[in-house]
């Protein structure tokens, strides 16, 4: 391979991450779009004006008409003429009351203004464009009805410009009347809102008040809402009612009575243009309509977005749910059957299984933990032979092994050549017709090789995986791989025992039958994760993989963030290669049967799927705390420890292990549980792309020892 080539493919590699960033930052936007308008403000009571001093209003403005316009230095209002009324509605448009009042409205043969919500427009695109066909006129009212008076400048701003690019882009018009949501009569206009007032007319907007509040935001009654309606003498007015924001019946009764009231008494209803004799509404230029039908369809999107993210996080939760309930009453089901065993009590009674067995252990550059290894594996209470296959060392392990001058314990070299060949090396070298395999980083306790070998006297049985611990579980990092082992991938191995579906036996501890082994041509080299690709063959030849839990082994796991990032991305990767090369068992009967469609698909959905879904659970999770009530989120997330704390406490006990270390589960699925997802999304992008992952070697620490007997237990 040519450098430029290593050099692309590594660009390659680093660009997933770039989109990765690049999308989770546009659903962030979008959350926090979605967030913005429909959580953090909100239609209410829009009839209760802001209190606060009225210090720097204009006379003219507090004792003026309720149209005010602020446009240039002096502020001019103005008010309906003689017996005119201008008739607005607040917080449409509404999918069940706009229509009602638009017919009423239709019956009449009256138009009125109505001033909308950005949101609620965005909502109800048709029912705008329906306004609009029948001659009303349309004003503003923030995008997401918040108090101009109390808010920022760039919200101010936000909310002006957010609900004009909603109106442009579903009419292709603009609006110039603006009206403040929580505003009434010009005599409550306080400090704050006039400065709103005047930084909305730089943009050439004129603000809208009322005269006459209808109270229908009350509820007091179709009668009192008509009664409230009645001007006192022939003084324009302008009259204020709500389409939205509520149930909305009374305002529909009170208004075909008061407009049928208003004809007999000869005054004439209209819109707040046409009662002053001015254009309120403008199409848009063809930049600013480009630009709302943009703003608009933005909008749609990121709705649409947050909408899918909730259904896929209530399946997730599900899933979820589903699969703690399953592992943990599978796991409870597999402890008794276990139990029951060890005890043959209601089991049909077997032959014990004690024929010599041989043990292959491949090293390469193992010298920090082979003695140990080695050592542990030759003191075992089953007679055993054990190969070391010295994989082209460079660290002095062969000689290392040799100088132990273990009896039944053999030594052979060759040039290196990967895991899998120094296996083979083993498998042909091996007198045995029970195997057991074992990485040079884990040693055994004494009873290890014969309670592992115990389910091979069954016939049907081809292949058992012992229980791995990890053994330098000291520190943050060592308790986090610990609960993971217990908790994760050991209640896993109870599930797919019972299912008949084990997808891995765990390089650290394994044991097969030779002929099987034989049968499947060995250890293939075709995957990174030598171990599932050789579980899986076993499993589409008929064989049943079982799980011995009290056969335990004890393994050196990674001890820095970035040695254990190499590890899980070589598990990751060689595990999706395995999955995609034995496909074909999702359509076979038998034994391949159940690994196609209960083993892969319980990994595809739940350790690929799940993962790669999982930042985007994280990044609603933060918009949950912002724009959500963040004691509910916390409650939920409190709720799910406590599940977790409960399934992981029951995985411990099984294991009969002490329940100290699940101190660090709440801060595993903090950061840890993100460092494993990364990996699966790392993996996915890569096998995607189509590229090669070397071999990841991890690096040896030294720290195993021979493990001293444990007690029996009945």
């Amino acid at each position: 391979m040519t450098a430029k080539r290593t050099k692309a493919r590594s660009g390659s590699v680093r660009a997933h991450w770039v989109i990765l960033a690049a999308f989770l930052a546009a659903l962030a936007l979008a959350l926090g779009v979605q967030g913005y308008t429909q959580h953090l403000a909100g239609i209410g009571d829009d009839s209760v004006a802001t209190s606060g001093s009225a210090d720097g209003v204009p006379p003219a403005v507090l004792n003026g008409g309720p149209v005010i316009d602020a446009r240039s230095a002096t502020v001019r209002t103005a008010r309906p003429p003689e017996r005119t009324l201008a008739l607005t509605f607040d917080d449409g448009p509404d999918p069940v009351w706009t229509p009602k009042i638009l017919d009423v409205l239709k019956a009449h043969h009256v138009h009125a203004t109505f001033f909308m919500v950005g949101t609620a427009a965005l909502d109800h695109p048709d029912l705008v464009r329906r306004v609009v066909a029948e001659g009303h006129e349309i004003g503003l009212h923030t995008l997401s009805h918040v108090d101009l008076g109390t808010v920022p400048e760039w919200r101010r701003n936000l909310e002006v410009e957010g609900v004009q690019r909603a109106l442009s882009g579903i009419t292709g018009q603009t609006a110039t009347l603006l009206r403040p949501p929580y505003s009434s009569e010009n005599a409550a206009v306080t400090s704050g809102e006039w400065t709103s007032i005047k930084a909305t007319a730089g943009e050439g907007y004129l603000t809208v008040l009322s005269t006459v509040d209808s109270r229908d935001w009350s509820r007091p009654g179709a009668d009192a809402i008509e009664k409230n309606l009645v001007p006192q003498g022939t003084q324009g007015q302008v009259l204020l009612m709500h389409d939205g924001g509520g149930d909305r019946s009374e305002t529909v009764a009170a208004l075909d009575a008061t407009l049928t009231r208003s004809e007999g008494q000869g005054y004439r209803v209209t819109t707040v243009g046409d009662a002053l004799g001015i254009t309120s509404m403008r199409p848009a230029p063809p930049s600013e309509r480009l630009v709302g039908t943009a703003f608009v369809w933005g909008m749609q999107v990121s709705g649409a977005v947050v909408e899918a993210i909730g259904w896929l996080l209530a399946a997730s939760g599900v899933v979820t749910l589903a699969r703690g309930v399953l592992v943990v009453a599978v796991a409870s089901r597999h402890h008794r059957l276990a139990r029951r065993a060890r005890r043959r009590r209601d089991v049909p009674l077997r032959a014990e299984v004690t024929e010599r067995v041989t043990v292959i252990v491949p090293a390469y550059n193992e010298a920090a933990g082979i003695e140990a290894a080695v050592t542990s594996i030759a003191a075992s209470t089953h007679p055993v032979e054990v190969i070391v296959v010295d994989d082209g060392s460079t660290d002095g392990t062969a000689d290392i092994v040799e100088a132990l001058a273990l009896p039944g314990v053999v030594v052979i070299r060759k040039e290196n050549g990967g895991k899998p060949s120094a296996l083979n090396a083993g498998l042909r070298a091996a007198s045995c017709e029970i195997v057991v395999m074992v990485d040079g980083d884990t040693v055994f306790e004494p009873g290890t090789v014969h309670a592992l070998i115990q389910p091979l006297a069954d016939p049907r049985v081809g292949a058992v995986s012992g229980n791995t611990k990890v053994a330098n579980r000291g520190g943050i990092l060592g308790a986090w791989q610990h609960i993971e082992y217990v908790v994760g991938f050991n209640l896993d191995r109870r599930l797919f025992d019972l299912a008949e579906c084990m997808p891995t036996v765990p390089g650290a501890i394994g044991a097969f039958r030779r002929d099987a082994l034989l049968r499947v041509g060995g250890v293939s080299n075709d995957t990174l994760a030598e171990d599932t690709d050789l579980t899986m063959a076993l499993c589409r030849a008929g064989w049943r993989v079982v799980y011995q839990d009290d056969a335990r082994a004890w393994t050196e796991a990674p001890a820095t963030l970035g040695a254990l990032w190499k590890q899980r991305y070589r598990w990751c990767y060689g595990t999706l290669q395995a999955m995609w090369k034995h496909r074909g068992a999702v359509v076979q009967g038998g034994q391949a049967g159940k690994l196609g469609r209960r083993g892969l698909g319980y990994l595809l959905v739940l350790q690929v799927l799940l993962p790669l879904f999982a930042p985007i659970v994280d990044v609603f999770a933060v918009y949950g705390l912002f724009f959500l009530d963040p004691w509910r989120i916390a409650l939920l997330w409190l709720a799910f420890m406590g599940a977790q704390l409960a399934m992981a406490a029951y995985a411990f006990r099984l294991d009969k292990e002490r329940l100290g270390p699940l101190w660090a589960l709440p801060l595993q699925q903090v950061v840890y549980r993100q460092l494993m997802y990364l990996v699966v999304i790392q993996s996915v992008f890569t096998a995607l792309a189509g590229l090669h992952l070397r071999w990841h070697r991890m690096e040896r620490y030294g720290s195993l020892s021979v493990p001293r007997p444990r007690q029996p237990t009945h």
